[in-house]
């Protein structure tokens, strides 16, 4: 008997398990806010992208403090 989950695609997500939300209300782990990771497997492929390219800046405030 197969999996259904395993027929599901794939959808990207920079989630490293480490759900804690800090500084700024956005996760240690991701650098998503809350309503980003709630809402992250109903965004359209273009949404998501959206949001991974502005985590690397979103790191670099946490990190920085700015």
């Amino acid at each position: 008997m197969s999996d259904p989950a395993s027929e599901l695609p794939q959808v990207e997500s920079p989630c490293i398990g480490t759900c804690t939300l800090g500084p700024g209300e956005l996760c240690v782990g991701c650098f998503r806010s809350a309503t980003e990771i709630a809402g992250w497997l109903g965004y359209s492929p273009e949404k998501r992208r959206e949001i991974m390219q502005a985590l690397p800046a979103r790191a670099d405030r946490l990190f920085d403090g700015n």
